[in-house]
């Protein structure tokens, strides 16, 4: 039996990053502040955004009104795609729309058709962590061609790639990589988007533990190890999302719920290789 507290992963520079958080992707701006709030009621202390979700300041806001010490809390946002060409200008406009001195971490979004620019892009998020503004840096949908050129080119290993990865979609090679370099991976989408998997197998598991399918599926990641940001409007949905820390999957389900994987069949977003 597992804790009744969220478990941290410690990052390849020593940083230590609670493994369940909370995105804001798709969350209105006008929304944001009352749901981050409703978040961190619930016991979130890991926030998701990004530059191009249009709800920095609303995470910012929501922050402050809590009245939680910055120090208990991770804040990761993100370098968007337009802006690879001056890292160092839009992470200042991110600190300033999140009313924050520093950011636990900074990834670059995506990998961009232009071949030079992402690589560019993270040297400059290598200046920024060396100015400690950005205790972790990292990357977001990058495969393992972009991954090895970055380390090619620039010696340093990102901390996080934030992939799509969910049960129709396991990213086993991907996830195997990472493991080889010390790169912690981080699930988006960790539910399907919306497409939850309701497999028997799954429903199985679920009610052995007393639990929802979406429960079981977001203590799966827990226990292969991903860092993941489940997402929702409803505080109670929330909730249910958080309540995944007192149980935990034996090696024979985890071995079920692995033979779910569709491959690349089971994916739901873009394909990062359209940006390269």
């Amino acid at each position: 039996m597992t804790e009744n507290t969220v478990p941290t992963v410690t990052l390849n520079n020593g940083t230590t990053i609670p493994q369940l958080g909370f995105g804001v992707f798709k969350v209105d701006p006008d929304k944001t502040n009352r749901v981050v709030r409703d978040a961190l009621e619930v016991g979130y202390r890991h926030l998701d955004t990004a530059r191009i979700y249009h709800n920095e300041e609303g995470v910012g806001r929501a922050v402050r009104e809590s009245g939680i010490a910055r120090d208990e809390l991770f804040i990761t946002t993100k370098l968007w795609n337009d802006d690879q060409t001056r890292p160092a200008e839009a992470f200042e406009k991110s600190l300033a729309r999140l009313g924050t001195d520093y950011v636990d971490l900074y990834l670059i979004h995506w990998p961009t058709p232009e071949r030079d620019t992402y690589v560019d892009a993270w040297r400059g998020l290598i200046e920024i962590a060396q100015s400690g503004r950005a205790k972790a840096i990292g990357v977001s949908n990058f495969t393992i061609d972009h991954l090895e050129r970055l380390i090619a080119e620039t010696d340093v290993v990102p901390a996080v790639n934030q992939v799509e990865l969910h049960v129709d979609f396991q990213q086993a090679e991907l996830r195997s990589f990472a493991a080889e370099q010390g790169i912690a991976i981080e699930a988006w989408g960790p539910l399907g988007q919306g497409k939850i998997n309701e497999s028997p197998e799954l429903a199985a598991i679920a009610e052995a533990h007393g639990k929802s399918v979406p429960q079981t599926i977001i203590r799966w990641h827990l226990d292969i190890g991903d860092i993941v940001i489940p997402k929702s409007n409803d505080k109670g949905r929330m909730a249910q999302n958080f309540d995944v820390l007192d149980f935990e999957l034996s090696a024979s389900e985890i071995a079920t719920i692995a033979t779910l994987d569709r491959g690349e069949d089971g994916r739901n977003g873009t394909n990062p290789i359209e940006f390269n």
